[in-house]
């Protein structure tokens, strides 16, 4: 499984009206871009200096769905208007790895105690 993390940080003249409909842009590609395991959108509450103003975060089944989704037209227009409207754009891919969950209470790991 590949995570996909995009974050976006508006132009100062772009208004609060013209960022939610390019968010809402973003949140609409999971309802017609199969390639997509999920998606989530969301703009930051805490506003630092260090702070982007929105971040997607993905998922896709393995790299070829992630090429599919980022070669779709409806991605490529979205992701253009956003370009259009962000002074600047990151991105982190990788893969996810399972992590493991502590035994349960009172268990050992490999057998009795």
């Amino acid at each position: 499984m590949i995570r996909h993390v995009v974050f976006y940080r508006f132009r100062p003249e772009v208004d609060r009206h013209e960022r939610h409909d390019a968010l809402d842009g973003l949140r609409g590609l999971a309802a017609v871009i199969d390639a997509i395991g999920s998606l989530e959108v969301g703009r930051d509450v805490l506003q630092q200096p260090r702070s982007w103003d929105a971040v997607l975060v993905a998922t896709f089944a393995d790299l070829d769905a992630l090429d599919a989704y980022q070669k779709h037209p409806r991605h490529r227009a979205v992701a253009d208007r956003l370009t259009s409207l962000c002074e600047s754009i990151g991105s982190v891919d990788y893969p996810v790895v399972p992590s493991l969950a502590p035994p349960p209470s009172g268990e050992t790991v490999g057998g009795s105690a």
